[in-house]
Protein backbone atom coordinates (compact mmCIF):
# COMPACT_ATOMS: atom_id res chain seq x y z
CA UNK A 1 0.00 0.00 0.00
CA UNK A 2 1.38 3.12 -0.94
CA UNK A 3 2.57 5.71 1.92
CA UNK A 4 -0.12 8.59 0.99
CA UNK A 5 -2.99 6.18 0.60
CA UNK A 6 -1.74 4.35 4.20
CA UNK A 7 -1.78 7.77 5.79
CA UNK A 8 -5.21 8.57 4.45
CA UNK A 9 -6.59 5.35 5.94
CA UNK A 10 -5.32 5.93 9.28
CA UNK A 11 -6.20 9.80 9.28
CA UNK A 12 -9.83 8.46 8.07
CA UNK A 13 -9.95 6.10 11.29
CA UNK A 14 -8.72 9.01 13.49
CA UNK A 15 -11.16 11.23 12.60
CA UNK A 16 -14.06 8.18 13.11
CA UNK A 17 -12.32 7.55 16.36
CA UNK A 18 -11.62 10.70 17.42
CA UNK A 19 -12.05 11.04 21.65
CA UNK A 20 -14.98 13.91 22.23
CA UNK A 21 -13.00 16.00 24.90
CA UNK A 22 -11.57 19.82 23.37
CA UNK A 23 -8.29 19.59 24.32
CA UNK A 24 -7.75 15.95 22.03
CA UNK A 25 -7.98 15.83 18.17
CA UNK A 26 -7.17 11.90 18.54
CA UNK A 27 -5.44 11.77 14.89
CA UNK A 28 -1.82 11.28 13.98
CA UNK A 29 -0.54 14.24 15.69
CA UNK A 30 -0.83 12.22 19.04
CA UNK A 31 1.06 9.27 18.31
CA UNK A 32 4.36 9.45 19.82
CA UNK A 33 6.85 8.31 16.71
CA UNK A 34 10.01 8.28 18.23
CA UNK A 35 8.16 5.33 20.93
CA UNK A 36 6.94 4.02 17.43
CA UNK A 37 10.47 3.59 15.62
CA UNK A 38 12.24 2.36 18.98
CA UNK A 39 9.08 -0.09 19.55
CA UNK A 40 9.57 -1.21 16.09
CA UNK A 41 12.96 -1.97 16.13
CA UNK A 42 12.46 -4.15 19.40
CA UNK A 43 9.82 -6.26 18.23
CA UNK A 44 11.31 -6.96 15.42
CA UNK A 45 14.83 -7.95 17.38
CA UNK A 46 12.32 -9.66 19.63
CA UNK A 47 11.05 -11.80 16.55
CA UNK A 48 14.43 -12.65 15.38
CA UNK A 49 15.75 -13.69 19.12
CA UNK A 50 12.86 -15.66 19.90
CA UNK A 51 12.71 -17.86 16.49
CA UNK A 52 16.34 -18.12 15.80
CA UNK A 53 17.42 -18.60 19.03
CA UNK A 54 14.95 -19.65 21.75
CA UNK A 55 12.62 -21.16 19.81
CA UNK A 56 13.77 -22.68 16.62
CA UNK A 57 13.60 -26.30 17.57
CA UNK A 58 10.26 -26.43 19.08
CA UNK A 59 8.91 -23.18 16.28
CA UNK A 60 10.08 -25.65 13.22
CA UNK A 61 9.09 -29.04 15.11
CA UNK A 62 5.60 -27.84 15.10
CA UNK A 63 5.52 -26.86 11.74
CA UNK A 64 6.88 -30.80 11.04
CA UNK A 65 10.08 -29.63 9.62
CA UNK A 66 13.44 -31.27 11.18
CA UNK A 67 14.26 -29.79 14.43
CA UNK A 68 17.65 -27.69 13.48
CA UNK A 69 16.03 -26.62 9.34
CA UNK A 70 16.85 -23.68 8.31
CA UNK A 71 14.25 -20.76 6.80
CA UNK A 72 14.66 -20.11 3.04
CA UNK A 73 16.17 -16.93 2.76
CA UNK A 74 13.42 -15.03 0.40
CA UNK A 75 12.82 -11.07 -0.01
CA UNK A 76 9.43 -12.71 1.86
CA UNK A 77 11.36 -13.99 4.78
CA UNK A 78 13.41 -10.89 5.01
CA UNK A 79 10.42 -8.31 4.39
CA UNK A 80 7.30 -10.03 5.89
CA UNK A 81 7.75 -9.59 9.75
CA UNK A 82 9.56 -6.17 9.61
CA UNK A 83 6.49 -4.93 7.68
CA UNK A 84 4.00 -6.86 9.89
CA UNK A 85 5.49 -5.69 13.00
CA UNK A 86 5.22 -1.92 11.42
CA UNK A 87 1.78 -2.45 10.78
CA UNK A 88 1.40 -4.00 15.32
CA UNK A 89 3.50 -1.11 16.29
CA UNK A 90 1.71 1.66 14.22
CA UNK A 91 -2.04 -0.02 15.42
CA UNK A 92 -1.01 0.11 19.16
CA UNK A 93 1.10 3.40 18.86
CA UNK A 94 -2.41 5.16 17.16
CA UNK A 95 -4.59 3.36 19.54
CA UNK A 96 -3.09 4.36 22.19
CA UNK A 97 -3.10 7.71 21.66
CA UNK A 98 -6.97 7.61 21.03
CA UNK A 99 -7.75 6.12 24.08
CA UNK A 100 -5.14 8.56 25.80
CA UNK A 101 -3.09 5.85 27.44
CA UNK A 102 0.04 7.15 28.87
CA UNK A 103 1.31 5.53 32.21
CA UNK A 104 3.30 1.96 31.90
CA UNK A 105 0.78 -0.07 33.86
CA UNK A 106 -1.63 1.18 31.58
CA UNK A 107 0.28 -0.25 28.71
CA UNK A 108 0.81 -2.99 30.42
CA UNK A 109 -2.91 -3.91 30.93
CA UNK A 110 -3.21 -2.75 26.73
CA UNK A 111 -0.43 -4.76 26.27
CA UNK A 112 -2.06 -7.65 27.79
CA UNK A 113 -5.93 -7.51 26.38
CA UNK A 114 -4.15 -6.71 22.76
CA UNK A 115 -2.04 -9.80 22.71
CA UNK A 116 -4.34 -12.70 24.42
CA UNK A 117 -7.61 -11.09 22.78
CA UNK A 118 -6.64 -10.69 19.34
CA UNK A 119 -3.31 -11.75 18.78
CA UNK A 120 -3.14 -15.13 20.52
CA UNK A 121 -6.69 -15.64 20.18
CA UNK A 122 -5.91 -15.59 16.34
CA UNK A 123 -2.86 -17.41 16.55
CA UNK A 124 -4.76 -20.38 18.29
CA UNK A 125 -7.16 -19.97 15.49
CA UNK A 126 -4.48 -19.98 12.62
CA UNK A 127 -2.89 -22.86 14.05
CA UNK A 128 -6.13 -24.92 14.12
CA UNK A 129 -5.65 -26.10 11.13
CA UNK A 130 -5.24 -29.55 9.41
CA UNK A 131 -1.87 -28.12 7.88
CA UNK A 132 -0.20 -28.15 11.28
CA UNK A 133 1.10 -31.16 12.53
CA UNK A 134 1.34 -29.90 16.12
CA UNK A 135 -0.93 -26.87 16.54
CA UNK A 136 -1.18 -26.51 20.35
CA UNK A 137 3.25 -26.12 20.17
CA UNK A 138 2.63 -24.11 17.10
CA UNK A 139 0.42 -21.78 19.08
CA UNK A 140 2.13 -21.79 22.13
CA UNK A 141 5.78 -20.50 20.39
CA UNK A 142 3.70 -18.45 18.21
CA UNK A 143 1.22 -17.02 20.57
CA UNK A 144 4.04 -16.33 23.58
CA UNK A 145 5.82 -14.30 21.02
CA UNK A 146 2.66 -12.28 20.08
CA UNK A 147 1.82 -11.79 23.59
CA UNK A 148 5.69 -11.31 24.59
CA UNK A 149 5.51 -8.80 21.55
CA UNK A 150 2.65 -6.99 21.93
CA UNK A 151 2.74 -5.70 25.84
CA UNK A 152 6.72 -4.94 25.03
CA UNK A 153 5.41 -2.88 22.19
CA UNK A 154 2.97 -0.86 23.96
CA UNK A 155 5.04 -0.28 27.38
CA UNK A 156 8.23 1.17 25.04
CA UNK A 157 4.77 3.01 23.40
CA UNK A 158 4.20 5.03 26.62
CA UNK A 159 7.44 4.94 28.37
CA UNK A 160 9.83 6.49 25.83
Amino acid sequence: MPAPVAVAIWSAIARATACSSSNSSGDLGDVNWTGVLAAFIALVLLGGVWFTFLFSKPYNISLGRDASAKPVASPLFFAGPPLTSLVITLTSAFLLAVLKIDSWADALVFGLVVGVGYLVANTVTIAINPNFPRPLQYALVSGGYNLVGSVLVSTVLVVI
